[in-house]
């Protein structure tokens, strides 16, 4: 069914994409949720929600990793709508158009709950303190490691070691280089004001592609033998690639199905358990072309590629590694939380 186009508001940042240099903003509100509460916020079950969007892939860390972890029930879930208006991420997924814990229409009044008229960007993740209604975070870099490391006591049993101490600084360093060429290079490409910012951007996301792409030739994962967080930062960017990057960015040396190690791990992750069923190919397609207006006036949303690819045979398995370590693989997605069918796998739109 033909959808709409959403119309900008004077003021609306997305069809200001791609006229000025493209820099990322460092998240304002910076407060941490921990074990000891030393920041103000203490982790207990059930007072915060976490406001997320499938589009996004910053978000999209956090729900992969609150699946590994089992913290559902601890840490309850928002979806936003894929497709933003001038006021940004809004619950019209939800009936009434708000979200049902928050009972608010649009993320931006969590944001001002915090701060009065808040004039910054609203983004995702954000975790919001249910009884208050105010943001306490959206330091998307944070969010995870906390959520592996400061949450432990609320860890399901059987939950893998998202970022375990001893490998913590190799860790680090890899996910600062994918950090800076890949999640962020994408977006310096694909925003990209004038020829010599793209050039640049984009030879920094194939070199660094080509690096990876060398690195996991014999090694199952980034980091050690198992699932890590540096794996969950890298899947969010390459499972967005060929429906997004690769097009609509212009990251387009060659597809993610055309490198077959990255295709392959790639897959790899995306069959274990916490991570493809997290993934709504339909809100991430439907979100980049139509809202980034700048780039993409048109509000045409691609009917490729073909998704199907992503079910097929890896074998990664022949390098060894245990995805979990010591741990489990997670359960069924709770009721609510599924990924519907028109986001998953299947056969391709033009058929």
């Amino acid at each position: 069914m033909p959808q709409p186009q959403p119309t900008p508001a004077p003021d609306d940042a997305n069809a200001l994409l791609g006229r000025k240099p493209f820099k990322r903003s460092k998240s304002h509100f910076a407060d941490r949720i921990t074990a000891d509460g030393r920041y103000g916020w203490p982790v207990e079950s059930g007072r915060y929600r976490l406001v997320v969007s499938r589009a996004c892939p910053w978000a999209s860390r956090a729900v992969v990793s609150r699946r590994l972890l089992g913290l559902e029930d601890a840490l309850s879930l928002a979806i936003a709508d894929p497709i933003q208006d001038h006021r940004s991420w809004r619950f019209t997924l939800d009936p009434g158009g708000r979200d049902p814990v928050l009972g608010i229409r649009y993320l931006s009044e969590a944001y001002n709950a915090r701060e009065k008229d808040y004039p910054g960007g609203v983004s995702v993740p954000a975790v919001v303190d249910v009884a208050s209604g105010q943001l306490v975070t959206n330091d998307y870099q944070q969010i995870t490691l906390d959520l592996a490391s400061e949450w432990t006591a609320l860890h399901r049993p059987g939950a893998p070691d998202l970022y375990p101490e001893p490998l913590r600084a190799e860790i680090d360093e890899v996910m600062a280089g994918v950090y800076r060429d890949v999640n962020n290079g994408v977006y310096r490409a694909g925003f990209a004001a004038g020829q010599d910012e793209y050039d640049a951007a984009c030879r920094d996301v194939f070199r660094r592609l080509d690096l990876l792409s060398e690195r996991l030739a014999d090694r199952r994962y980034l980091v050690g033998d198992s699932i890590t967080e540096a794996d969950i930062r890298l899947f969010t960017t390459l499972v967005r690639f060929d429906a997004v990057y690769h097009g609509h960015f212009k990251c387009n040396r060659n597809k993610l199905a055309e490198a077959p190690v990255l295709w392959s791990y790639a897959r790899d992750l995306y069959q274990t358990p916490g991570f493809g069923d997290t993934v709504d190919f339909q809100h991430i397609k439907q979100h980049y072309y139509r809202v980034h207006s700048g780039i993409n006036p048109t509000g045409i949303v691609p009917l490729g590629p073909d998704l199907g690819g992503w079910l097929t045979p890896h074998h990664r398995e022949q390098l060894g590694g245990r995805p979990f370590g010591d741990g489990t693989p997670p359960g069924r997605v709770p009721p609510g939380e599924e990924v519907p069918a028109s986001g998953r796998p299947g056969p391709w739109a033009g058929e």
